[in-house]
């Protein structure tokens, strides 16, 4: 979902793999943090119910409001 928006910000411009690089990588960051927070806490035998809940957030977010985003880039782009 981040990859579909990243691409459609840059759909109209010449040599847009840097800049998609740039743009979408923050995005990544927090799916970064939690998953490895979640796996460091599972490979210790700790609870890790909270880095989960936060991945499950933020795939809800990316889901709900990443579609109409890259829409709204797209038809911004074509005009």
């Amino acid at each position: 979902m981040i990859g579909c928006f990243g691409a459609a910000v840059t759909v109209g411009v010449r040599r847009g793999g840097l800049l998609l690089s740039l743009l979408v990588l923050p995005l990544y960051v927090p799916t970064l943090i939690f998953g490895a927070e979640a796996a460091r806490r599972g490979a210790e035998g700790l609870d890790n119910l909270g880095a989960l809940l936060m991945l499950g957030g933020i795939t809800t977010g990316a889901l709900g409001l990443l579609p109409f985003a890259a829409g709204a880039v797209l038809r911004i782009n074509l005009r």
